[in-house]
């Protein structure tokens, strides 16, 4: 049994991880996905090929607190703004968004710009991953006690 991030002991956060577009490879994802399972938090996977709108869907019905999406097909310039209007949309603007894939770094700063919290390329160790989000919900459930 996996035990629960020191970050958040007593509650789990829940994440969202989706594939947007039509790229096919998940392998990335679904280690991601263990990791963060295994790190205590709660994950919830849409699959291969969703549309942005179902990704924002998703995440409003299972109510998360943040949306990872791995893009590697090179449209995330089209699909991380698409996510991240349809999340304002649905009144979750602050939904914290991250990613991962293949992304120039202009691509990265140009995403980090629109909102993007993070962008995780290949290669990145997925205690990484675990630590950076550990950090923002540490600050955030602070942020909620004061």
């Amino acid at each position: 049994m996996a035990e629960t991030s020191q970050a958040h002991p007593n509650r789990r956060h829940r994440i969202l991880v989706a594939k947007p577009g039509l790229d096919g490879h998940d392998r990335g994802a679904k280690v991601v996905v263990r990791a963060l399972t295994e790190a205590g938090y709660e994950v919830i996977y849409t699959g291969l090929h969703q549309e942005p709108e179902s990704v924002a869907e998703a995440a409003l019905q299972e109510d998360v607190e943040a949306v990872g999406l791995s893009i590697l097909s090179g449209a995330h310039m089209t699909l991380f703004p698409a996510v991240m209007e349809l999340l304002k949309q649905n009144g979750m603007a602050d939904v914290l968004v991250f990613g991962g894939g293949i992304v120039p770094q202009q691509d990265i700063d140009a995403l980090k710009k629109l909102g993007v919290a993070e962008i995780f390329t290949p290669g990145t160790d997925t205690a990484a991953i675990v630590k950076y989000l550990d950090a923002y919900f540490t600050a955030k459930d602070a942020q909620r006690k004061a």
